[in-house]
């Protein structure tokens, strides 16, 4: 309970560095001014404090409006040990659970990089021009334009590891901004004809350890899209502490929740 707290906590400060917020009750939904979908979203605005289910209806309601003024589709991803019961409580009211992945997380002394094998390198991305690399990608990886990701200086604010092969670009994951000493690990990508290699593994395990090292973060954690990641995220360390919860309203981008 306590750690899906600090990780639901650190989420929250994280994301509202960089979005507007519109409060209500038990949720906070967050407005990127960049219009991709996945950038804007609701999460519990007092993880860790008990909601009043009454407030759920109209706190929603209002969250929606705020999200329809501005021709944006509403997702809401919680821990549900830091809110017990408020993401059945959205349901009730429209909105659909898509899945319930296991949250995973490592500390610095529990995390296991894998040996480089022959003719494979890792590096942090330093430059604009190898923020391009790692966007080319994360891009074919997922097949989807906007899963780009702009260049970070400051490792505390993020930033992206590139895991090249011959000299090749062929994977690549990123650390978020650090809250908290809290990072999670995202954009786990690889490029279709390099899979089955271990490069996934390879790129979490140093986007982690890069955030351990550089960026101050002494937790990271994660949600696997499926049984397979979840398997590979496992062998570097990483443990089950806790459930996400990934929601919307009907329509939009429901098939992308994982």
């Amino acid at each position: 309970m306590e750690l899906a707290v600090r990780i639901a906590s650190a989420q929250l400060q994280g994301r509202i560095r960089s979005r507007r917020q519109i409060v209500a009750g038990p949720l906070v939904g967050l407005l990127h001014d960049e219009d991709v979908w996945f950038l804007s979203g609701a999460v519990a605005a007092e993880p860790g404090v008990a909601f009043d289910p009454e407030e759920v209806p109209w706190a929603l309601e209002t969250v929606r409006k705020a999200f329809a003024a501005e021709g944006r589709w509403l997702h809401a991803e919680l821990i549900e040990e830091a809110n017990p019961g408020l993401a059945d409580a959205l349901a009730s009211e429209g909105m659909t659970i898509v899945s319930r992945p296991p949250l995973l997380t490592v500390e610095p002394d529990g995390l296991r990089v894998p040996e480089l094998p022959a003719s494979v390198t890792a590096s942090v991305v330093l430059s604009e021009a190898e923020q391009a690399e790692a966007d080319r990608v994360a891009v074919a990886s997922y097949d989807d334009e906007d899963v780009a990701s702009p260049f970070k200086a400051d490792p505390a604010e993020g930033g992206s590891v590139l895991i090249r092969w011959d000299g090749v670009p062929v994977a690549t994951a990123l650390w978020t901004a650090v809250a908290d000493g809290v990072t999670e690990i995202a954009g786990v990508g690889t490029l279709p004809e390099y899979r089955r290699r271990g490069l996934g593994a390879l790129a979490t395990a140093y986007a982690t350890q890069t955030a351990f090292k550089s960026a101050g973060a002494t937790l990271a954690w994660l949600t696997p899209g499926d049984d397979g990641a979840d398997r590979v995220y496992r062998t570097i360390g990483y443990t089950p502490t806790a459930t996400a919860v990934h929601l919307g309203d009907p329509g939009g981008h429901l098939a992308s929740l994982r």
